[in-house]
């Protein structure tokens, strides 16, 4: 799998949280905490994941070469997303902003074992919270 160059021209990382909290061979656990109005910047899944909201939240994404903050996700206590990133390639390199005026954390579970799908595939999650994308995936 080959990264996408940054805006920088770096290459994007691939570290979906500011703050690893566990890894072993099959999972990896990260914590993303964002400020009021704070950005956590362009970085892409390789892997499955899970995200876990302990707590409520919205934040928006963007994804890389995209104008609009197309992204949208609003959390209430306990709204889980799972998505199959798939094993063809990662997921497209996007950034994410917190609209709240309170701070927020959430948890990504990276599934370090190949995916079973070879293609990326819509996001699922429970019904504590909400999920869009302007290009609907």
């Amino acid at each position: 799998m080959t990264d996408i160059p940054a805006p920088s021209g770096e290459a994007i990382p691939p570290t979906p949280g500011d703050t690893l909290l566990f890894e072993n061979d099959r999972v990896r656990v990260w914590s993303m905490t964002l400020e009021p109005g704070g950005i956590f910047d362009f970085h892409q899944h390789h892997h499955d994941h899970v995200v876990l909201w302990p707590d409520a939240g919205d934040v928006q994404g963007q994804e890389l070469g995209d104008a609009e903050w197309g992204i949208s996700q609003h959390a209430e206590p306990g709204f889980v997303l799972y998505k199959t990133v798939g094993s063809a390639q990662p997921l497209h390199p996007h950034r994410v902003r917190n609209l709240g005026t309170e701070k927020v954390t959430h948890f990504v579970i990276e599934l370090l074992e190949t995916s079973p799908s070879a293609d990326e595939l819509p996001w699922q999650h429970n019904d504590r919270g909400s999920f869009s994308a302007s290009d609907g995936r």
